[in-house]
C-alpha cells in the first residue's frame, strides 16, 4: 500500500460574474487526478506557475477541501473539513517548509520557541528543549542559537530553523514549497545538501514543489509534470529529464537557461 495515495482529485475555484448579465462559472485549479507516492520516494512537482502544483499540496495536506476524490496518508482518509484536533494524526505525519524564510518565521518568537511550535501544539511528549538543541545541530546551527529572534540570522539560516520546525516531530513526509528559491546560489547549495542529508538519515518521504529543475535532479528519485491542472508525464527523474515524451516536457526543459560552452570563465574580453 502506498503511503500517499488520491483517487479522483479534483479542485474548482467558483470565478465572480464581471457583470451583472453573466453567469458564475467555476474555474478548475485541479483535474480528476490518481497519485500513488510510496514511503521513502522523493518525488519532484514541476510545471510553470497556475499549472495546479500547489493546489495538489494544499489537498494532500489537508489544507483544502477538494471538490471531488479522496485523500488517504498510510491507509486513512484525510478529511479537510475535520476539526483541527482531528487532523493532529495528519499534521504528526507532515512537515512543511515554505519559500520565502523572512516570511515564515514569526519575528516575535525565538528561534527555539518557533522550533518547539509544532511539539507543543501536536502534544508530543519529552523534553522539547533537548529536542531543539538536537535538530538545530541537526541543520548545522549551533545550539545556543536557539535564544536568537529572526532578525538575527541570514536567509540561509532562517531556512535551516524553518527545516529544523519542519522536522522537530519526526514527520514521516517532507514536504518544500519552493523552499530553495529566495536564497542565493551558494546558500541554495548548502541547503541542497543539507535536504539530501536529512532525506538519507531521517528516512523522509519528500514532495519537492519547485520551478528549478536543478533541484528535483539533485534531490528526487521521481518526477510529476504539471499542466493546466493535470499531470501529463510521470517517472523516474533521469528517464523523464533526459528523455521526455510529452510535448509540454519538451517545451518546459527546453526553456532552462544553458550558458553556452566556452563563454564563461574562458578569459577573453570584448
Amino acid at each position: 500500500m502506498s503511503l500517499i495515495s488520491t483517487r479522483g482529485l479534483s479542485r474548482d475555484f467558483p470565478v465572480p460574474k464581471r457583470t451583472m448579465f453573466e453567469r458564475a462559472g467555476t474555474q478548475t485549479a485541479l483535474h480528476p487526478t490518481d497519485l500513488d507516492i510510496e514511503a521513502g520516494e522523493a518525488i519532484g512537482i514541476i510545471g510553470e506557475s497556475g499549472s495546479g502544483k500547489s493546489t495538489l499540496v494544499r489537498l494532500l495536506l489537508g489544507l483544502d477541501r477538494p471538490t471531488s476524490g479522496t485523500v488517504s496518508i498510510d491507509g486513512k482518509t484525510v478529511d479537510a473539513a475535520a476539526s483541527a484536533r482531528s487532523l493532529h494524526w495528519l499534521r504528526r505525519q507532515t512537515g512543511l517548509v515554505f519559500q520565502d524564510p523572512y516570511a515564515s518565521l514569526d519575528p516575535r518568537m525565538s528561534a527555539g520557541q518557533i522550533i518547539a511550535e509544532p511539539l507543543w501544539a501536536l502534544g508530543i511528549e519529552g523534553d522539547h528543549r533537548a529536542r531543539v538543541r538536537e535538530v538545530l545541530t541537526q541543520v548545522g546551527l549551533k545550539p545556543e542559537m536557539a535564544e536568537r529572534y529572526p532578525h538575527e540570522f541570514s536567509g540561509g539560516q532562517r531556512q535551516r530553523v524553518a527545516l529544523a520546525r519542519a522536522i522537530a516531530h519526526r514527520p514521516r513526509i517532507l514536504v518544500g514549497d519552493e523552499p530553495l528559491s529566495a536564497l542565493d546560489v551558494t546558500v541554495r547549495a548548502q541547503i541542497l545538501e543539507l535536504l539530501d542529508e536529512l532525506l538519507q538519515t531521517e528516512d523522509l518521504t519528500l514532495i519537492m514543489v519547485s520551478h528549478d529543475i536543478g533541484v528535483v535532479q539533485n534531490l528526487c528519485d521521481t518526477v510529476a509534470v504539471m499542466k493546466d491542472g493535470r499531470i501529463v508525464e510521470r517517472g523516474a527523474t533521469h528517464d523523464v529529464l533526459l528523455h521526455p515524451q510529452q510535448d509540454y516536457t519538451k517545451r518546459l526543459l527546453a526553456a532552462i537557461p544553458v550558458i553556452p560552452a566556452g563563454t564563461a570563465g574562458d578569459g577573453t574580453s570584448t
